[in-house]
């Protein structure tokens, strides 16, 4: 007889197994497709738990899709600050987040707030608005 296991989420009896699943993690655009993954799943709410080395793959193709989204951050933000003319520590002073804000952000290190990067993809697109910005 084989065991019942209860869902850790909303509390259902009746996990079942699962041995080739496919799961797509997406985060900031870009998508990656995980194939054969097992574990088990709840037919109710579908959460669920992946093996040991599958929990380990989707950990690391999760990494790799963040990795990929601070790079391309760190590119556009890059090319934005040269756009405007402005040197890191000018952008800093600008848009805030400390003196070596801009080239932690230009690194890839740490992203820039909500409403930095909003800002800063306005004044991509209306160079000509940095001069109210610089007056406020």
């Amino acid at each position: 007889m084989s065991e019942i296991i209860q869902c850790m989420s909303c509390g259902y009896k009746g996990m079942v197994r699962k041995e080739n699943r496919t799961e797509t993690i997406t985060h900031d655009g870009e998508s990656l497709t995980l194939t054969g993954l097992a574990g088990w799943f709840c037919p109710s709410c579908h959460d669920g738990w992946f093996d040991d080395a599958d929990q380990v793959r989707y950990a690391k193709a999760g990494d790799e899709l963040i990795h990929r989204a601070r790079e391309r951050q760190s590119k556009e933000l890059r090319r934005i600050r040269k756009k405007l003319g402005l040197t890191q520590k000018e952008a800093a002073a600008i848009f805030g987040g400390g003196v070596n804000a801009f080239s932690r952000y230009e690194r890839g290190e740490i992203e820039p707030n909500a409403s930095t990067r909003k800002l800063l993809h306005l004044l991509d697109k209306h160079p000509e608005l940095l001069k109210e910005v610089v007056n406020e």
